[in-house]
């Protein structure tokens, strides 16, 4: 297991040597979506936009180069409930990264100016996801299932919020949400822990951090929905799915290995099976888990031609039975997990990967889980949990279903 460092601000790091050419560093933060006022939906993203346009010593134009012009990348993500800062780079330009994240993180100005500007470059963003339904309708229903909680939030907010926003939000948002308790600094890279210890200490762990007593409100009062909604598209789209487990349930596992053997990455997935392959309804067809903090969401996506919806309904509720019904013999349930913990495998691979899932664990869990111990969880499960599961969730009657159709 992983150690975490607590820099002398209260700011968390951990750190995973590896002798690498290329280094990832990232600071993670336990805010998002949810956490705006509901007269600034999308500011958790424009934060995360603008955080990068100038410093109290550099423009924008020098924080972009700063990195680039040595061969490293930079970026930055939003979600519900996190919001990720993060780089790339030559291992030799370790504390170059270090010190330009803690510039951006802790002396953004906000220029009224690039305000402005990045307005009309989300205001694009969002009509590119309005032109894209495939991705619309995730965001609507998220809406649709948690209504006004901030969890039904949309990460980019609409047009008329986003105008909104101004400089003193973005200082309040800041002020509130970018806690010492709330922040992890994550490194796997060429960098002794020593070495990451000093580093982190010097740019992060000396700059005096607020400290707030923000409180989510729990979602509470679900109840299932059925909407359609007439879009100009080729296709249509169908998204169903029920709450589900939070992050920290005991069940998240076995959900995540259900959600993978139904309609996971991999071709032969049951769903992928059924619909795709066997009869040819639909290009598209998955099922994905997402647990936040204090809830969590199933959901099942199809794009497929109208006149097929209703058949591609039938064959997904009867994919959901067999689950419900029947438990899984010890050769499926073997393979379920082998190809679950290979994808794992897979993609912690990728160095920038497993520095943010080693950041993310410290970020929700006070500790990291290595690979190994995931793939101990995950091998423990067993088909009497898969089915209980199953029963709990995989339930049409408490689903909700949004359709876009002609």
């Amino acid at each position: 297991m992983h150690p975490i460092h607590i820099l002398p601000n209260g700011i968390k790091l951990v750190h995973k040597y590896i002798d690498a050419p290329i280094s990832h560093f990232g600071v993670l933060l336990n805010a998002g979506t949810r956490d705006e006022k509901p007269e600034y939906s999308g500011l958790a993203h424009f934060v995360e936009h603008t955080i990068f346009k100038g410093t109290q010593k550099r423009n924008s134009g020098q924080v972009i180069r700063y990195m680039e012009n040595v061969g490293g990348e930079i970026n930055a993500s939003t979600s519900k409930e996190e919001t990720y800062f993060h780089a790339s780079f030559l291992s030799s330009d370790s504390e170059r990264a270090i010190e330009l994240l803690s510039d951006i993180f802790f002396h953004a100005t906000f220029p009224e100016k690039e305000l402005i500007k990045e307005k009309d470059v989300i205001l694009e963003e969002i009509n590119y996801y309005n032109d894209t339904p495939s991705e619309l309708i995730f965001d609507d229903f998220e809406t649709l299932i948690y209504d006004t909680h901030p969890l039904g939030n949309n990460i980019l907010g609409t047009k008329k919020s986003l105008q909104k926003i101004s400089r003193q939000a973005i200082v309040e948002f800041i002020a509130q949400n970018y806690t010492a308790q709330n922040v992890v600094l994550s490194y796997v890279g060429q960098f002794s822990e020593l070495k990451m210890i000093h580093l982190c200490t010097k740019y992060f762990g000396q700059q005096p951090m607020n400290k707030s007593e923000r409180i989510r409100g729990k979602f509470e009062q679900y109840t299932p929905k059925t909407v359609f909604k007439k879009k100009k598209t080729a296709q249509a789209h169908l998204v169903m799915g029920n709450i589900a487990y939070p992050l920290f349930h005991e069940n998240r596992y076995p959900l995540m290995l259900l959600s993978n053997l139904l309609g996971g990455q991999g071709l032969n997935t049951r769903l992928n099976l059924a619909v795709r392959e066997k009869k040819g309804l639909a290009y598209s067809v998955e099922a994905n888990y997402n647990p936040f903090s204090d809830s969590g969401l199933f959901t099942i996506y199809v794009g497929c031609d109208n006149n097929l919806v209703e058949k591609c309904t039938q064959i997904i509720h009867k994919e959901l039975k067999k689950l419900r019904d029947q438990k899984l013999g010890t050769l499926q349930l073997h393979y379920a997990k082998k190809q679950f913990l290979g994808q794992l495998a897979i993609s912690n691979e990728s160095k920038l990967n497993e520095m943010l899932a080693i950041g993310r664990s410290a970020l929700f869990f006070d500790e990291i889980e290595t690979l190994e111990e995931a793939i101990h969880s995950f091998e423990s499960i067993t088909s009497q949990t898969l089915l209980e599961v199953a029963n709990e969730i995989l339930v049409p009657d408490l689903f909700t279903t949004l359709l876009f159709h002609k």
